[in-house]
């Protein structure tokens, strides 16, 4: 039985004590394997081991709901991050009533610093700052209670025992001073202070929505109705209600419903938000589509080939969604001090209050600098440094085209030292041409490697036949060389029987009742095929760079040679300085191909690489190994691999690596087939052809880490520097309540610096 994964939104929470009270509390339940609970996106995400993975998805989910309303946050729907909210000033009610009560309270002090002396009547300034303290406030009295039963403590706790403080020593000052004396309040420290830290959640929450705006953008591609023919004629249904193999109609301009294959039309698609590409993709009949990118110019009918969650689109949503609630594995260290933070933050307050008093200041005097390291010594920055940052920089990650699966991968990119590529469809277009098919029997040894059969001769046409035959239903890049080049003659052949792959060889099947094989040099080598004139002439076209495959056939008296067909592939565009890019980083770069060696270090020449970064004839089934030893070199040095591939044959090479890139190459395989293998295994997906995305996504990493320490900094730091000053007397409860706002906003605003960055 499978992993049930379970996602539920959690309100309420306001700093990293609370993230670790609702991973607490949902752990507890029976059968949950593990929790990982996300600040900024105020979600957490739920495995339940394989013993509860059986039971109904809606149990566990009303079990998840009560644990965390129990805990005292309110659950909310999974998907309540894709709500658009309903404008910039949302929210924005609260803190605008804080502010015009507060306003008047804080007229005595500029007064004061101006000379003059506004003080209002004690009366005045009790009515002014209950409604704030009581009313406005009530959030943190709430969650400052469930913190208390549940024996922990979060930042509403803190603001909550300060802001209580201050308004009950103004209100004992007020009722225990003589007749008709003017003593001095502090109603407007708690209220200017629950007002502030009301201003600084609305600010924070403005920020967390333009954390969010990849997502929301990603759900916001799919149209809600797609227009379907049916027997009718044409008909507009939700996408909800799609089957595949239904027939779409696509107008100009609009967005396609699901994934699919064009039926008829010509067109330019859109497909920026999905990969990153600037320019139209043409398309054609028999064009593979993707749901969500916009149609062009021209009238097009699609069958659909995928739909719901099994489209491209909704692997990315999915993706996007997974990196942005995961943990990265610094946030470990968040966790340990959150843990422990309250508590010593409240051991701190009541020993200033001691401190102070003990030394001979009034009572007075001795709260309110106890209420100031309340105040300042709220977590919030501490939980949002890291997860803030990991939703900026995988949102505009996927802007451009880079998708990163898990936080580890993105906190691990950046220390990478050496980076493998698979060879083809990685570094090269990935679509070979057939160049030559030579009838062994027409190979005496005088033919040079250049002496291709081209014009085609009768025996090569009726070789071609055959080989095409074998390989009509085979998705191999060398197969769709063979039928192309049979389709460009006009020949026709039919399908074959009994046919086999022969991982890393090549095929075998039956053809017009002939037994027929189609593979390496190395796999012939194996058979024991007899070599002759045309293994010379073989050697030599893989010497020139050509990829070499042999045309077989199973006899009585065993295998024999009937001809060479030579392949030849290209760089792709901007590979070349991509590579030079990599290298001029101070990377490693090793190419790592299944072709021979000769057409191997042609084209590492083609790609400026040296001769020993590259390694040939590597089996799939090898390339795992190979990318282990080079994570460990004979001399004992450790690297940090990142491996790039393509397809299927690559997922055990990526899931190795220290970090896998998955090229997903759309244009060229809109359907998945091993692009999804090879998605699930990396931890960072390339959603276009292009190498110079690696250096990107390397690049992005650097960068979100380098946000996520100087945010996990400054939140120490000021923490560190703030608690000091408040009891020593330096910070009065009002300046410490703008710090603390002001710490969180800015470790936002430090996060959504990212939103900037482009590869």
């Amino acid at each position: 039985m499978s992993e049930l994964f379970c996602d539920i939104g959690v309100g309420g929470m306001t700093c990293a004590s609370c993230v670790t009270r609702v991973e607490r509390a949902i752990a507890k339940l029976p059968g949950v394997a593990s929790v990982s609970v996300n600040l900024a996106t105020e979600s957490a995400r739920v495995t339940w081991s394989d013993s509860q993975a059986h039971e109904d998805l809606q149990t566990q989910q009303v079990r998840l709901r009560r644990a965390v309303r129990d805990a005292g946050y309110e659950p909310l729907a999974s998907e309540h991050l894709e709500q658009v909210p309903a404008g910039p000033w949302v929210g924005f009610a609260p803190v605008a009533i804080g502010l015009l009560l507060s306003s008047p309270l804080v007229l005595p002090m500029l007064g004061d610093a101006l000379g003059q002396h506004w003080m209002l009547p004690a009366l005045w300034q009790f009515l002014l700052a209950t409604p704030v303290q009581f009313v406005l406030g009530a959030r943190f009295y709430k969650a400052g209670w469930h913190a208390l039963r549940a024996a922990t403590g979060n930042m509403d706790l803190l603001v909550a025992l300060g802001t209580s403080a201050g308004w009950a020593l103004s209100v004992w000052l007020w009722l225990s001073a003589p007749a008709g004396a003017m003593v001095h309040l502090y109603f407007e420290v708690s209220a200017v202070v629950i007002t502030l830290v009301l201003l600084g959640k609305w600010l924070e929450a403005r920020a967390k929505r333009q954390t969010t705006d990849a997502i929301r953008a990603l759900h916001a591609l799919r149209p809600a109705r797609a227009r379907v023919i049916t027997r009718d004629g044409e008909q507009e249904i939700p996408i909800e209600e799609l089957l595949v193999a239904d027939r779409l109609v696509v107008l100009p301009g609009e967005r396609f419903a699901a994934d699919g294959v064009m039926l008829d039309g010509q067109t330019q698609v859109d497909e920026s938000m999905l990969t990153g590409e600037p320019l139209p993709v043409p398309k054609g009949v028999d064009a593979h589509v993707t749901g969500g990118s916009i149609n062009g110019d021209g009238r097009v009918v699609v069958r659909v080939s995928a739909t719901g969650t099994a489209t491209v689109l909704a692997n990315i949503i999915r993706l996007v969604e997974d990196a942005q609630a995961a943990k990265a594995p610094i946030q470990r260290l968040v966790d340990q001090v959150s843990a422990v933070f309250v508590p010593v933050v409240l051991v701190l307050a009541l020993a200033t209050v001691l401190a102070w008093w003990f030394t001979g200041h009034s009572l007075e005097v001795s709260l309110i600098h106890g209420v100031a390291v309340l105040v300042i010594a709220c977590p919030c920055a501490l939980g949002l440094a890291t997860p803030a940052a990991i939703m900026a920089g995988t949102g505009v990650a996927a802007k451009h085209g880079v998708l990163i699966k898990d936080a580890q991968a993105l906190e691990i990119a950046h220390q990478v030292d050496t980076v493998a590529f698979d060879k083809t469809g990685t570094l090269t277009v990935g679509q070979p041409r057939l160049l030559s098919l030579s009838a062994v029997h027409e190979l005496d040894g005088t033919q040079t490697a250049t002496q291709a059969s081209m014009p085609w001769t009768a025996d090569a046409r009726a070789l071609l036949t055959l080989a095409a035959s074998l390989q009509s239903g085979s998705e191999h890049p060398l197969a769709h060389a063979v039928v192309q080049a049979a389709k460009v003659q006009g020949l026709v052949y039919e399908p074959p029987t009994a046919v086999k792959a022969v991982p890393g060889f090549g095929s075998e099947g039956v053809v017009q009742t002939r037994s027929l094989l189609l593979g390496s040099l190395h796999w012939m080598a194996t058979l024991s095929l007899p070599t002759g004139a045309w293994s010379s002439y073989a050697q030599a076209l893989q010497a020139q760079g050509a990829t070499v495959s042999v045309l077989a056939e199973r006899t009585p008296q065993g295998v024999r040679a009937l001809g060479v067909l030579a392949f030849g592939d290209e760089p792709k565009p901007g590979a070349q300085q991509a590579l030079a890019t990599l290298r001029a980083r101070g990377l490693r770069l090793v190419m790592i191909s299944g072709d021979n060696a000769g057409a191997a270090q042609a084209m590492a020449v083609r790609l400026g690489l040296r001769p020993n970064e590259v390694h040939a004839e590597v089996m799939p089934v090898d390339k795992a190994a190979l990318v282990k030893s080079l994570q460990h070199n004979p001399n004992g040095t450790a690297h940090v691999v990142a491996f790039v591939g393509d397809g299927i044959n690559d997922a055990p090479a990526l899931a190795a690596a220290d970090v896998g890139l998955a090229m997903a190459n759309l244009h060229t395989d809109g359907q998945g087939g091993g692009i999804d293998v090879a998605m699930q295994a990396a931890g960072i997906t390339l959603m276009r052809g292009d190498v110079a995305l690696v250096a990107g996504a390397l690049d992005i990493s650097a960068r979100t880490v380098a946000k996520i320490r100087q945010n996990l900094f400054w939140a120490f730091a000021y923490n560190a520097a703030g608690i000091p000053l408040a009891a020593l007397g330096y910070l009065n409860p009002v300046v410490a309540g703008a710090a603390m706002a002001l710490s969180s906003v800015s470790v936002m605003t430090n996060a959504l610096l990212l939103k900037r960055w482009k590869p």
